[in-house]
C-alpha cells in the first residue's frame, strides 16, 4: 500500500490542473504522459514537492533512473519529513539504505488518509485476519502453559482502529493502545475497548513505560512498517513481567535479516526473529507460518510468534 497522489494546491491554478491530469495518467499506468505533465507542472511551480515525487516515480517506471533519483531527492529536500514516502522509492532504486526507507511522518500520513475505509478494505479486500490468528495462538499458548486465557495490562502496539482489541475483547484489563495516526485512534476510541490510547511512535512509547509492568504485548501487522526490530524487542523485554507474553505477526522473508518488498512493506526472516528472541532472553512458545492477508487474491506469506519473557 503506497500513499496515493492526493490533491493539494501548488498555489498555481494551471499547475494544479496539470498535476491532477498527471496523477490520473500515472494511476492508469501511462507513465510517459505522467512524466511529461509533471515536468510542465514544475515549470509553473518548481518548488511543488508532489510534482517532483510524481516525476521521479514516473521516470523510475520508464527506466530513467538518473532523472528519477534526481526528482525524488529534490522532493525530499523540499519536504524532508517525507509525508510523500519518496524514501521508499529511493531505497528501491538503490539510492538510500533499506533501513532508512520509511519515516513515521509517512506512516502517519498514509494511515490518516486510510482511516475512513481501513476496516472494510482490510477485512474485505485483503482478507486480513491477523488479530484472529494472534488471539487463537495466545489461547493455545495459554493451554500449553496451563495458564488462564486472560491478561492484565496489555499494550497494543500500532493498534490502528482497534481490530486487535476486538479480537481479545473482555480478556485484557487494562488495554492500552498506541498508534501514529490520530484518525485511526479516533476510530479505536469509538470501540470503547481501550482504557487508554496514545498517539506516537511505538518504540518511544515503550521506552516511556515502566519496567516489568505488562502482562501481554501485541503487534499485529505493525512490524511491516519497521526495518530493524532490535530496539523494540529490547524494550518489550524490559516492560514485560516475568512470564509475560509478546505476540506478533510479520511478513516472511526467506533469506537473512529483513528486506523492503515491492509492496512497500518490510519482511523479516525466521533466523532474524529467532536471533532477537534468544538475544533478549525470550522463550519461543509458538512459531508458525501464516498468511494474515492477501494481495490481489494471493495469500501473503508471514510468520506468527508468541514468545515469553
Amino acid at each position: 500500500m503506497l500513499l496515493t497522489f492526493s490533491f493539494r494546491s501548488s498555489g498555481d491554478v494551471l499547475a494544479d490542473r496539470r498535476y491532477e491530469y498527471a496523477s490520473a495518467a500515472f494511476e492508469e499506468n501511462d507513465f510517459e504522459t505522467a512524466a511529461d505533465l509533471a515536468r510542465q507542472v514544475l515549470e509553473l511551480a518548481p518548488r511543488f514537492a508532489p510534482a517532483h515525487a510524481l516525476l521521479g516515480r514516473s521516470a523510475a517506471e520508464l527506466g530513467m533512473r538518473n532523472e528519477a533519483v534526481g526528482a525524488l531527492r529534490r522532493a525530499l529536500e523540499l519536504e524532508p519529513e517525507d509525508a510523500l514516502g519518496v524514501r521508499l522509492d529511493l531505497a528501491r532504486l538503490g539510492a538510500l539504505p533499506t533501513e532508512k526507507a520509511m519515516t513515521g511522518t509517512y506512516v502517519r500520513a498514509l494511515f490518516d488518509g486510510y482511516a475512513p475505509k481501513f476496516d472494510k478494505h482490510l477485512t474485505k479486500s485483503l482478507a486480513y485476519r491477523g488479530p484472529e490468528l494472534i488471539a487463537d495462538a495466545l489461547r493455545r499458548a495459554c493451554v500449553k502453559q496451563a495458564r488462564d486465557y486472560r491478561f492484565g495490562l496489555t499494550l497494543d502496539l500500532g493498534c490502528g482502529t482497534g481490530l486487535m482489541g476486538l479480537a481479545l475483547e473482555g480478556l485484557c484489563t487494562p488495554l492500552v493502545g498506541v498508534d501514529l495516526s490520530p484518525r485511526m485512534l479516533d476510530k479505536a476510541a469509538k470501540t470503547q475497548l481501550y482504557d487508554h490510547l496514545h498517539e506516537g511512535e511505538l518504540a518511544s512509547f515503550l521506552t516511556a513505560r515502566g519496567e516489568a509492568e505488562a502482562d501481554l504485548v501485541l503487534a499485529a501487522d505493525v512490524f511491516v512498517y519497521m526495518a530493524a526490530l532490535d530496539e523494540v524487542f529490547r524494550e518489550v523485554k524490559r516492560v514485560l513481567k516475568r512470564q509475560g507474553l509478546f505476540a506478533f505477526t510479520v511478513q516472511a522473508h526467506e533469506g537473512e535479516g529483513f528486506v523492503l518488498g515491492n509492496d512497500a512493506r518490510y519482511a523479516h526472516s525466521e533466523s532474524y526473529l529467532r536471533k532477537l528472541t534468544e538475544e533478549n532472553g525470550f522463550t519461543a512458545v509458538i512459531f508458525e507460518r501464516v498468511s494474515a492477508r492477501e494481495d490481489r487474491g494471493v495469500p501473503v506469506a508471514g510468520f506468527l510468534m508468541v514468545v515469553q519473557g
